[in-house]
């Protein structure tokens, strides 16, 4: 038996697509780790907990012109609920969460001691806080079914600065002079984007029904407070895109200049990713007024990494695709060639066992 003789060429070619794979496997898990750190971006997956059917969510952002406001609501959860009814998708409970929500703009905000701080205001609607996946630390959170809407969830930095401590719930609160109570206390943001794009203030949430008495772009101290310029919602997609596209014909033709609509479900997809790295300067520019909250800035400068990452990941996959194709390519020559040697094989023999019975013949016929 022959010895098997492996040429250096062969472990060198073997050894570098090794280091590519692993490489590209590095990369994937990395990509993978850091698309999920945002997990404001899997609601989808939360609400579906585990069921079979599928669910898409999608984030509407309006410029502050737009005009869309709390009034339109009812409306849009109407429109999504009979364009699903259409279709037959129908819920003995709730069919879909959606949550809405807008700057407040900079406040300041006062305890019962003597602890003063100014703070980032959001203004939150619906299930705002489902969609968020903040880390609460004491306390509830507010909701649009509560009695009182006198409710404010802050966060740990100003929960210190107030009160010295964030075990704080229930202790009041004054925005701009307005009293609330601390319904709940939430951790500051820990992923590193987040905390980039989320500002130096400490922030602070109220809902829409008591935020004219403190917002600082009312007309008057009567007048509610109705802009939203974000939208967020987790709809049924029983056929690929259909959630997106309903929303898209909601959205695109009314508020057309003043609106980007993200698909949060298939933002962070490798390949998505990947074709998007040919297109990052018109990307990152915006050229419609739209002013994101820091979660989808956060969001947003993380698809801007992992364009990066999967990219350069199909890079490095490319060369041992290379090789599989040239080995594939030889093993089919191969395969080719001793189909035919088997062929001619097999016709040596016939041809010899023929020729050997032909020759039996012979010799009995001239027998006498």
């Amino acid at each position: 038996m022959r010895s098997l003789k492996i040429k250096k060429s062969h472990i060198l070619i073997t050894a570098v697509n090794a280091v590519f794979l692993t490489a590209v496997v590095i990369l994937g898990i990395v990509g993978n780790l850091l698309a999920r750190s945002h997990k404001y971006n899997y609601t989808a997956e939360l609400w579906k907990n585990g069921g079979s059917e599928n669910f898409s969510q999608i984030s509407c952002y309006f410029s502050e012109s737009a005009g869309f406001s709390t009034d339109l609501i009812q409306q849009t959860r109407g429109t999504f609920t009979q364009e699903l009814k259409n279709i037959s998708v129908t819920s003995d409970t709730k069919l879909f969460p959606d949550s809405y929500s807008t700057d407040g703009g900079k406040v300041t905000v006062t305890g019962d001691l003597s602890g003063r701080s100014d703070a980032q205001l959001t203004v939150a609607g619906g299930d705002f806080f489902f969609f968020r996946n903040f880390n609460l630390l004491d306390g509830a959170y507010f909701s649009e079914s509560d009695t009182m809407q006198d409710g404010a969830v802050i966060d740990t930095d100003l929960a210190w600065s107030l009160y010295g401590s964030y075990k704080v719930s229930g202790m009041n609160i004054f925005i701009n002079g307005v009293k609330f109570y601390i319904s709940g206390v939430i951790a500051t943001p820990s992923v590193q984007s987040e905390i980039d794009c989320s500002g130096s203030l400490p922030r602070i949430y109220i809902p829409y029904e008591t935020s004219s008495l403190v917002t600082a772009d009312k007309n008057s101290s009567s007048e509610k407070f109705t802009r939203i310029t974000c939208y967020e919602c987790v709809l049924p997609d029983p056929v690929e895109n259909f959630a997106f596209s309903m929303v898209k014909k909601q959205f695109s033709e009314t508020y057309s200049g003043n609106v980007s609509i993200v698909n949060n479900s298939k933002r962070f997809l490798p390949q998505k990713r990947a074709k998007a790295f040919i297109n990052l300067s018109d990307y990152a520019v915006r050229k419609d007024g739209i002013v994101f909250p820091y979660w989808e800035n956060a969001s947003r400068k993380t698809e801007f990494r992992l364009s990066f990452i999967y990219f350069f990941r199909n890079i490095l996959l490319a060369p041992p695709l290379i090789t599989l194709a040239v080995l594939v390519f030889r093993c089919v020559k191969k395969l080719k060639v001793l189909k035919k040697q088997v062929k001619d094989r097999i016709i040596s023999v016939f041809e010899k066992k023929r020729w050997e019975i032909s020759q039996k013949i012979k010799e009995r016929s001239s027998k006498p």
